[in-house]
């Protein structure tokens, strides 16, 4: 398929997306939860499933915001107080794991704590909601590496060998931003911008594809190699790296109150468009295709979609609704685990790390997450995301 029959065929799909539709899929989703609530408890599912269902975990993975971003959402669609009650739970747990720096040497504390206290504190105005966040980015932006100006992805601050930012942390930047606009404080923003600039310098191919990660001089801060540990090479392209790109660029973009996006955004919405294989769905790296297929990730197509959706408010993609839209129905239509009663995720046939054997052909957490999230942002045009 062309990129032209892509754009065609999901816009046609985009068309089938109806009210009744979106309240269908979303109650879906809250049952789901609900369900899932009763086994979790108040600890939390494992990054991705095994067979279908989520091990039981405690607070310790970079994954666990999405699950209480879930409930955030399952309250705002129902009011349930049950939802409420739980992720306030789970906020707690996550002032714990911040106070014991517990598992926290990474750049991912946007992924924890933009969809628990960042919400959180959105929705139910309480104050430790709001000092938890503003704990959570003194954490983030202690990260910051002045020589090459970017926050270090992984790792002791400073090792040599972690020298390095990854495509994910476009994602994590709004937590700083938000930091900024809650305490008064700039310093926060500051950071998050030049952290955004470096990724859009380095991690960005110029053919506007994407690199996983992107490595620096730890004595000089020039950038050295891009590499892609979690696509087929470090020269393909990962499906959901890319998909982080086209939701990261409109989200910074949205929290430095542009009226734009950098010009190769619509090349990066391209290649990705224009990779999708015959059912839209992208296969785990665009190295694949129908005639040389493998595992599918689905959360990458839901990242994506959230992604055109916030670019529609910068109006920085032609018809980027009708597009998203289109996904979401057609992750709704064969991708869910509406027929699957012993599936715990919302969305099936995902990716964590192919190379490592991680949840391949499995629920994961950011999956269902996001596919909520378009769920949402489709149903409640005037919905205020997470991030």
């Amino acid at each position: 398929m062309t990129l032209q029959e892509n754009k065609k065929r999901l816009i046609e799909l985009g068309g089938k997306v109806t009210t009744s539709w979106l309240s269908a899929q979303i109650d879906f989703c809250v049952q789901q939860i609900q369900k899932n609530m009763q086994r979790f408890g108040t600890d939390f599912p494992s990054a991705c499933a095994t067979n279908g269902k989520y091990r039981i975990k405690p607070n310790d993975d970079w994954t666990n915001g999405f699950w209480t971003g879930m409930l955030w959402l399952a309250y705002e669609w129902t009011g349930g107080e049950e939802f409420k009650e739980r992720a306030m739970e789970n906020i707690q747990s996550f002032q714990q794991r911040l106070d014991n720096h517990f598992v926290l040497d990474h750049h991912d504390i946007g992924f924890l704590y933009s969809p628990s206290a960042g919400a959180g504190y959105h929705l139910t105005g309480d104050d430790s909601c709001r000092s938890e966040l503003l704990q959570a980015a003194e954490v983030l932006i202690a990260r910051f590496q002045e020589m090459g100006n970017f926050i270090q992805a992984w790792g002791g601050y400073g090792d040599p060998k972690e020298y390095r930012l990854i495509i994910d942390s476009l994602i994590n930047l709004p937590l700083l931003f938000e930091a900024s606009k809650l305490s008064g404080d700039p310093k926060y923003a500051n950071i998050a911008v030049k952290h955004y600039r470096t990724v859009l310098k380095t991690v960005i191919r110029e053919n506007a594809t994407t690199y996983h990660t992107y490595y620096f001089d730890p004595k000089s801060g020039k950038p050295t190699h891009g590499a892609t540990h979690q696509g087929k090479s470090d020269d393909s392209i990962w499906a959901r790296g890319q998909s982080w790109a086209v939701l990261g660029i409109p989200l910074n973009e949205s929290c430095l109150g542009s009226i734009g996006v950098p010009r190769i955004y619509s090349k990066i919405v391209d290649v990705f468009l224009e990779n999708l294989p015959a059912d839209l769905v992208p296969y785990w790296d665009f190295d694949f295709n129908d005639e040389h297929p493998s595992d599918k990730d689905s959360s990458a197509l839901a990242i994506a979609a959230c992604g055109l959706l916030e670019a529609e408010k910068l109006t920085a993609y032609p018809e980027a609704k009708a597009l998203a839209a289109g996904m979401i129905y057609q992750l709704g239509e064969l991708y869910t685990a509406k027929h699957s009663p012993e599936n715990e995720g919302l969305l099936l046939h995902g990716v964590y790390a192919h190379a490592e054997g991680k949840g391949i052909d499995e629920p994961n957490l950011w999956g269902d997450y996001f596919y909520f999230e378009a769920l949402m942002r489709l149903a409640k045009p005037d919905w205020r995301r997470y991030w």
